[in-house]
């Protein structure tokens, strides 16, 4: 049974679980509660000293990956022009780019690392602006598989199973949405390019984004670690070096990423949980805002969204709530793609504040035309509905849309132009 206390019922305030339950079958829905009442304790039985123990790791953890980042900074910095640009080759095609940025989050599961590593390769002038923007789209769509593998674990009812994928896939449809409408339009125009050129010359140069020929917090609280690490690499070849930097690098990122959101998993999800499942009940905006929020201070959108799937799969929260709270995850999550850009130096460094833009704009411009616009609105949901009602009755579609979106197109259009 689930304990009055354990729901919360969006603008309603608690409810026993009585009053909230349809009618006794073998399919009845419910939630996790074992699952989310461990959280609840864990959350409540940590000891001070042990919760501080742990946001000194998550100092240190983002230390790390600004560390991380001047690595790889260093790293394509050693490289030679020709050398530069033959790693970076296949990003002259923007199909390529893009599905290079969709295939590469899905295989890691991150797309922070994706993105920051894109940034960095801006920002030390390995990778060219316009070839960035559409692995920074790839990212901002490959990001969106996690939550539905996650709704998977629900297959085993197919009422739960249904309402679960649903709720998860509206990230999916909305990411695609906001691709098919920006993407050509970016190819043609460059509106983001132009918009995150003119924000960045504005900050590039204050004291939120220094001029690297001056005095630089950032390089010298990094310097002795980037040292040691790219001192190591010195001794090998001229162009074995920066490459193994630049894979340290990577891996570094990679491992504080994912580090990061673990541990900001079990510092906050408590207070991330209530704090969504009380937006979840409120307007549009109110939604928007937690999300972006929840997912700066967590570092990843998958946990904001991830929350909320057991609520929707039993029944207590509707896709239509949760809605918002994806658009607001999608925001939240640029965050660290700019901090990341704070964190290079160089010449180029302000290119790559630019790059780092670029991802913020386009999730705030997705925002505005189509959760704003009345037309557009409703796609992602009326998708993610289909998409959940013909997959909860044939177990095989969902598996066919996985491999076909983020598997099989991808890497069949970067097979093909390389042929080409």
């Amino acid at each position: 049974m689930v304990d009055a206390a354990a729901v919360v019922v969006p603008g309603r305030g608690p409810a026993r679980a009585a009053d909230l339950a349809e009618p006794a079958d073998e399919d009845k829905p419910g939630l996790d509660q074992a699952a989310l009442g461990a959280v609840r304790l864990a959350t409540l039985d940590t000891p001070p000293w042990v919760r501080a123990l742990g946001w000194v790791g998550v100092i240190a953890l983002i230390y790390l990956l600004i560390t991380a980042v001047s690595v790889i900074g260093r790293g394509f910095s050693g490289l030679s022009g020709d050398a530069a640009q033959s790693l970076f080759a296949f990003a002259a095609n923007p199909w390529v780019g893009l599905f290079v940025g969709v295939l590469s989050t899905v295989l890691i599961q991150s797309s922070t690392t994706t993105t920051a590593i894109t940034v960095t390769a801006v920002g030390a002038g390995a990778l060219p602006l316009a070839s960035a923007v559409p692995i920074l789209f790839g990212a901002n769509v490959g990001t969106t598989l996690t939550s539905t593998l996650i709704a998977l674990g629900y297959i085993g009812n197919r009422r739960e199973y249904r309402r679960a994928l649903e709720a998860s896939s509206i990230h999916d449809f909305y990411n695609w949405l906001a691709l098919l409408v920006f993407f050509p339009i970016e190819l043609a125009f460059q509106p983001l390019q132009r918009l995150s050129g003119a924000l960045a010359d504005v900050l590039y140069g204050t004291s939120l984004m220094p001029d690297p020929a001056g005095f630089n917090l950032v390089r010298t609280i990094t310097r002795p670690v980037v040292n040691v690490i790219t001192g190591a690499t010195a001794n090998l070849d001229a162009l074995l070096g920066p490459l193994v930097a630049i894979v340290i690098g990577a891996s570094m990122i990679f491992a504080a990423v994912k580090l990061l959101g673990k541990l900001l998993k079990r510092l906050m999800v408590g207070r991330a949980r209530d704090l969504l499942t009380r937006a979840a009940g409120r307007n549009s905006t109110v939604g928007v805002v937690t999300g972006t929020g929840v997912t700066f201070v967590t570092q990843s959108s998958t946990v904001t969204t991830s929350i909320l799937i057991p609520f929707a799969a039993g029944g207590f929260l509707t896709s239509k709530q949760l809605y918002p709270i994806t658009v607001g995850a999608n925001i939240g999550t640029t965050f660290t793609t700019v901090l990341a850009a704070f964190a290079v130096i160089g010449q180029d460094a302000r290119i790559g504040l630019q790059a780092a833009f670029v991802h913020l704009l386009f999730n705030l411009l997705s925002l505005l035309v189509i959760y704003v616009i009345p037309l557009l609105r409703p796609v992602p949901l009326r998708c993610a509905e289909a998409l959940a009602r013909v997959a909860s009755a044939r177990t095989w579609v969902i598996g066919v849309y996985v491999a076909a979106c983020y598997v099989v197109i991808p890497a069949l259009v970067i097979l093909l132009v390389g042929v080409l």
